[in-house]
């Protein structure tokens, strides 16, 4: 693929949404920008996250690889309370040495690659994976003709947009349809039409975003991926594995290669996400990632997605979940846990709120009572063909039998192939990681001459070097990438360092450091070349 013909792509996520959208059939919503661009592009109504909650989320989509599988799957991991000091927190994962942000795989490649702002990893993002990360980050920040992938990140429907302290909604609250296991009060249709409110604004940030496009004259040319980090921030949906924590919207408008207004049933997982991206770029896939393109020569197709819940906040749990075009198995590997454990944070939630209160009055019943079960079945069953809010468990029933097994095969195949880490206690994986409590440290950057005086023997300090001239650049650490700059000021734009730099005629300061994911950064170094 030539540097002209390489697509561009923009990503905008949202956070906590699932599809209330107007091209989803949503009657309520207001998402005209949303619907524009599904009418334009592709949707795609079997998408789903690997985790309900952000971060586990988040990192399985940068790194190509399943949280379970690099020790992120724990929400967060820089999450302190003095009411839990057992927690091993905070820490940052030290994922495997061969795992990266695949941006970096991109810039790599020559793309310009931006992210504004969001990250939440599970650890901190690595100097290396973007051209820049920060509010304001933008494509219009890359050089003329280079290609780029740029990230937004609007926040404004995460969960806490439902809570009472944003005020009153404008969407209506008696037209908002909540699912039967929530109570159907004021307070709690209150909470879900703010979130369709936000989901408005978001809309609103997308169609400025695709404006831009236009006004730059790349709309042709860039590939435009709308996704969300998990489902809806409501309670029995974020923080579970039922489809309302995991189901996304997904919508991929491509210009001359999706049919406009069209609708691809296939299952896809938000950890294809990045290997997609590589392969419509033309970016080699590495081998050792999880997630498979759902477009370009590589394209694949699933027949189940995977889900896992954790710890999460303050609360330890493991619940594994498979999912196929029709049914979803959960298997409960803490089934003596009550379902509703110690969490703060959602504690804060208006229909959590709703729910205690009526708990406390003796007023769960029917679907609703599912929040006061003080035990769980060890495997759970559903028939979401019949079942869509999956309410009536078929695991005991032996008509279904062949399909519990066979979703049981394929949970336990999922496992094994990528080695989950669930298994592991939190306090071992971090001992591993942090041998003696410390977090490992990234050596610094040797730099390595290389002239017709300088064979690159022995490292160098600086010093005059004689035209043809060039620098390596080393660092000793296991799977640490490197990051430099020619620029002495302190908002420096670091380049990612690919392969030994020819110095120009003249004077030149090289300021590196080395960086690996779950390390600390290296100290940094600098050295000043006179090359005649």
């Amino acid at each position: 693929m030539t540097g002209a013909s390489r697509p561009n792509i923009l990503w905008v996520s949202f956070e906590d949404t699932t599809p209330r959208y107007g091209c989803y059939g949503d009657r309520l919503a207001h998402t005209p920008n949303l619907d524009r661009l599904a009418g334009e592009g592709c949707r795609y109504p079997n998408a789903f996250s690997t985790a309900p909650v952000c971060a586990p989320s988040r990192s399985a989509v940068i790194t190509g690889m399943y949280q379970t599988a690099i020790g992120t799957h724990h929400m967060r991991t820089t999450h302190t309370n003095p009411a839990t000091p057992g927690l091993p927190t905070p820490y940052s994962a030290a994922v495997p040495h061969f795992v990266k942000c695949f941006p970096e795989y991109l810039r790599a490649a020559g793309y310009f690659c931006t992210n504004n702002s969001k990250t939440d990893y599970q650890f901190h993002p690595p100097l290396t994976a973007w051209d820049a990360c920060r509010e304001g980050a933008h494509w219009r920040e890359r050089d003329a003709d280079q290609p780029f992938f740029a990230v937004f990140n609007p926040t404004t429907t995460h969960e806490s947009g439902m809570w009472e302290e944003v005020g009153e909604p404008e969407t209506d609250p008696d037209s908002v349809e909540l699912p039967p296991y929530l109570p159907d009060t004021l307070e709690c249709r209150k909470a879900l039409a703010r979130q369709y409110d936000h989901i408005t604004q978001n809309d609103a940030l997308l169609g400025k975003l695709l404006q831009q496009l236009e006004e730059d004259g790349v709309a042709d040319n860039t590939i435009v991926f709308h996704w969300s980090d998990h489902g809806e921030g409501l309670p029995r949906s974020k923080r579970w594995l039922y489809d309302g924590g995991i189901r996304v919207p997904l919508i991929v408008r491509w210009p001359d290669h999706l049919a406009p207004g069209s609708v691809d049933e296939r299952l896809v997982s938000m950890i294809d996400l990045g290997p997609t991206v590589l392969s419509l770029t033309g970016t080699p896939i590495p081998f050792h990632m999880q997630g498979q393109p759902l477009m370009g020569p590589d394209a694949a197709e699933r027949e189940y997605v995977f889900a896992t819940r954790d710890r999460y906040d303050e609360s330890y749990d493991m619940v594994r979940g498979a999912r196929d075009h029709r049914y979803k198995y959960l298997r409960n590997y803490r089934p003596e846990l009550p379902r509703m454990l110690w969490i703060p944070y959602r504690n804060r939630h208006p229909i959590m709120r709703e729910i205690w209160r009526r708990y406390l009055a003796g007023e769960l019943e029917g679907e609703q009572h599912w929040f006061a079960e003080t035990s769980r079945p060890v495997e759970e069953l559903y028939d979401l063909a019949t079942d869509p809010y999956e309410l009536t468990n078929l695991a005991g029933e032996s008509k279904h039998r062949p399909v519990l097994e066979r979703m049981r095969r394929a949970l336990d195949d999922w496992r094994a192939a990528v080695g989950d880490l669930g298994t592991v206690d939190e306090w071992q994986m971090k001992r591993q990681w942090y041998p003696g409590g410390a977090q490992p440290r990234t050596d610094a950057v040797v730099f390595v001459a290389l002239s017709a005086d300088s064979d690159g023997a022995e490292p160098s300090s600086g010093g005059a070097l004689r035209s043809p001239a060039a620098i390596q650049l080393h660092c000793s650490t296991q799977g640490a990438s490197i990051a430099y700059t020619l620029d002495s000021t302190e908002n420096a734009r670091w380049l990612l360092y690919t392969g030994p730099m020819r110095l120009p005629h003249g004077t030149a300061t090289v300021r590196a450091k080395a960086v690996r994911i779950g390390y600390a950064d290296s100290p940094e170094r600098s050295a000043t070349f006179q090359v005649d």
